[in-house]
């Protein structure tokens, strides 16, 4: 039987050290032999998955895919665990290196490489802050709606490893929907490329999209090119109350029904709100509600934005959410955003928490929400859900609370075998945006069959026959 990669991984010595400064530059490797490198070995150690601490024995800052390519040749050849790394604001422990060696940072690969107007196309670097291209592209009229909560820190090299989506998703698609091409590095140290500024391309296995959500464990991306559309030059937002927990969700099945498809629809239960508003020093424009939608409207007129008010009002109130605020200024439109946006770093503040990323089709969101609640009753958890209801994507947030710590690290992992296999039945499955890393690959079982399961590892001894590349990540 072959060797599972955790069998032949090396020790990083001071001869690999050394080495890794010949190949890059010592002031682009960081270690522990110098007070800069052991602060910088601590931050590379964690990522924002829980508390969860794993520390590298180096961090390489690459700049070019050529020191990409010679770093992860030498890893190869030495046997070394690579992780790769963007911002570290990822929520699955994707970029934590559990089994130490070197972590490869692509921060200082951040350039912009060009903005195409005329192909409606960006070219870019894995560096790039999302919401700094997003900038840039609308100083032209353009827009790149891929949306995540950390937009203003998150990285899009990041972005293309776990295909993120965010609140935008449900009109304009996630990140793998605007990813036509990619420049990568492969374990071994090709370089090798596939698509670019081409809308349509039927040539051999569509290699981009295979990297996209690998979570860095098949390749590492270092250049990408981006579709673009117009920005659309209207929008409005409004915040509806309802009384039960289901009825939102509920709502949203007829507002699809009804024709509309809004750019963003995004469901709060009061405690997700009530945390928001703590953060942000807001106040809760409806604190007797039990449940809100956040829903965005856009287009490129009045008349479109007012139709589409129209629609969404006479909709929602079949449901009971007559009492509706519209955002009357792009102030307060902000401000509400503000507090969605911190509803995840919220609840963290409230208890020792585990988050769960589930994602079902959009019409049986309202049962996974009931049938969550009733598991995090039947063990003793707390349950904070939000996200975005418009595509199915439901953030369970459990909490220890006045568990105990033997009742909390017992009951946990049933009550969410427990979720996922509701999910599941539902027609579901364990990951709609946040990915599945180091700290949800157990569960993929669940979701997955033998067949498929092993297809996966398949493929990835094709493209890492050394097993260095972002070990112990998304298979079980």
């Amino acid at each position: 039987m072959a060797k599972e990669p955790e069998q032949i991984f090396q020790p990083f010595t001071a001869r690999h050290l050394e080495a890794l400064r010949k190949l890059v530059g010592a002031d682009r490797v960081l270690a522990d032999d110098d007070a800069n490198g052991a602060e910088a070995l601590e931050t590379y150690s964690h990522d924002f998955t829980e508390d969860l601490r794993f520390k590298p024995s180096v961090a390489v800052l690459a700049r070019s895919a050529e020191e990409v390519s010679k770093v992860l040749a030498f890893a190869t050849r030495e046997r070394i665990p690579v992780t790769p790394r963007g911002a570290g604001t990822g929520l699955s422990g994707a970029a934590l290196p559990v089994r130490g060696g070197i972590v490869l940072s692509l921060g200082k690969m951040n350039r912009i490489l060009e903005i195409d107007t005329d192909n409606l196309m960006a070219v870019v670097e894995p560096g790039v802050i999302t919401e700094v291209l997003q900038n840039a592209v609308a100083e032209k009229g353009l827009f790149y709606p891929p949306d995540p909560a950390s937009r203003g820190s998150c990285m899009l090299g990041g972005n293309l490893s776990h295909c993120a989506g965010g609140p935008r998703a449900v009109k304009y698609g996630v990140t793998k929907d605007y990813v036509y091409g990619v420049e990568a590095v492969l374990p071994t140290g090709e370089i090798v490329r596939h698509g670019g500024k081409l809308l349509k391309n039927s040539t051999g296995y569509n290699l981009t999209q295979l990297l996209i959500g690998s979570e860095g464990t098949l390749a590492v991306i270092t250049k990408i090119f981006l579709k673009l559309i117009p920005m659309p030059t209207r929008k409005s937002l409004v915040l509806a109350p309802f009384d039960s927990l289901e009825k939102p969700a509920a709502a949203v099945a007829a507002l699809f029904q009804a024709g509309l498809t809004p750019s963003a629809c995004e469901y709060m239960e009061r405690e997700a709100l009530e945390a928001g508003c703590r953060q942000t020093s807001e106040p809760n424009p409806f604190p007797n509600a039990t449940a809100m939608l956040l829903l965005e409207v856009d287009g490129f007129s009045d008349a479109e934005i007012d139709r589409q008010l129209e629609t969404l009002s006479t909709v929602l109130e079949r449901f009971g959410a007559a009492d509706m605020a519209l955002a009357d200024s792009p102030e307060r439109a902000e401000r509400l955003w503000r507090i969605r946006r911190s509803i995840g770093e919220a609840v963290k503040t409230r208890a020792v928490y585990k988050e769960e990323d589930t994602v079902v089709p959009r019409f049986v969101l309202p049962e996974l929400l009931k049938r969550v609640k009733s598991i995090c009753a039947e063990y003793g958890v707390a349950s904070v859900c939000y996200g975005h209801a418009g595509d199915g994507n439901l953030h369970v947030n459990l909490l220890k609370e006045n568990l105990s710590d033997d009742a909390w690290n017992s009951e946990l992992p049933k009550c969410i075998t427990r979720i996922f296999e509701a999910v599941r039945d539902l027609g579901g499955t364990v990951s709609g945006e946040h990915g599945v890393g180091y700290v949800q690959r157990r569960y993929l079982p669940i979701v997955y069959g033998p067949a498929e399961l092993a297809l996966m590892r398949a493929i990835k001894r094709a493209f890492d026959p050394a097993g260095i590349l972002n070990p112990d990540k998304t298979l079980p």
